[in-house]
């Protein structure tokens, strides 16, 4: 979650623009290092869960796998069955990080009620308390009140401009506050939605490569050999059945997500309307 912005000369604003540069590629080098960790973890299980020999009726030659053995039968599904594993490893790791960052954002307070205790003090012109109240709903929202109060009484000494246009100062800070919130409350969603589609793709790819196998082995067999046939038909619907499960979870946290953060959003916009419509109404 960003840090709270303060008011500050227009220098210090040019330097943190350029401050962010280094900051995502340093984003950028995490999510890297985080899609080969879980690619990497997906070979080693592949290959040494998946494919122990205790998993097979014919042992180091991984051919046959135990009637019944779930892990033998996934590692007969070929080399997409990784790929599609290290898929869903990336996944979790960033729906842990997306759920942290998200109920972090929301707050300790409900968006409502804190919106109307801040309402209530600055009825009664008591700036300190609504501050206060920021700070204790330590969210997204709040982080925007906070920047947009502290602007507030700014403008409540500026004796050098009309109530217009410190209203329109007050509008500049927040839709500045909220530009730093929101893009860190959509960070990485593009992973779900990106494994969402292409999971199903990549198990769909494995099922095919697997039918191609299982038919061109039959062919090179002469005679028609139905057993083998349905085990390479059921080997490579694993790939399908693991394609199909990531897709699911993507879906359903993306959804779940960007419902919260529009939550957020609505609560941003919901406090800059107030502080707008209070300081007009009480600075006219």
């Amino acid at each position: 979650m960003a840090d709270v912005k303060t008011a500050a000369p227009k220098p210090a604003a040019n330097q943190g623009s350029h401050a962010g540069k280094p900051k995502s590629t340093n984003n950028f080098l995490i999510n890297f290092l985080v899609v080969a960790a879980c690619v990497a973890v997906a070979v080693l299980v592949f290959n040494f869960v998946l494919g122990s020999p205790g998993n097979f009726k014919d042992g180091e030659l991984r051919m046959k796998p135990k009637e019944g053995n779930v892990f033998g039968l996934m590692y007969s599904g070929g080399f997409v069955v990784p790929v599609l594993i290290g898929t869903l490893l990336t996944l979790l790791c960033f729906i842990v990080e997306r759920a942290l960052t998200v109920f972090k954002a929301r707050g300790k307070m409900d968006g409502g009620e804190f919106v109307r205790k801040v309402q209530y003090h600055l009825a009664n012109k008591n700036m300190d308390a609504a501050i206060s109240e920021c700070d204790k709903q330590a969210g997204s929202v709040g982080n925007v009140m906070r920047s947009g109060l502290v602007k507030y009484r700014e403008m409540t000494s500026a004796n050098d401009i009309d109530t217009d246009q410190k209203v329109l100062s007050i509008q500049k800070e927040i839709e500045e506050a909220t530009a730093l919130e929101v893009p860190m409350l959509e960070k990485n969603l593009v992973f779900l939605s990106t494994i969402s589609s292409c999971a199903t793709l990549l198990g769909l790819f494995g099922t095919v490569m697997g039918m191609i196998r299982s038919f061109a082995a039959m062919s090179n067999a002469g005679a028609p050999d139905a057993g083998a046939l349905a085990g390479g038909i059921s080997e490579a619907l694993i790939n399908t059945a693991l394609g199909i499960s990531t897709s699911f979870i993507a879906i359903i946290a993306y959804n779940f997500f960007t419902t919260l953060i529009d939550g957020i959003t609505y609560g941003i916009d919901e406090s800059g309307f107030t502080l707008t419509q209070s300081f007009a109404s009480q600075y006219k």
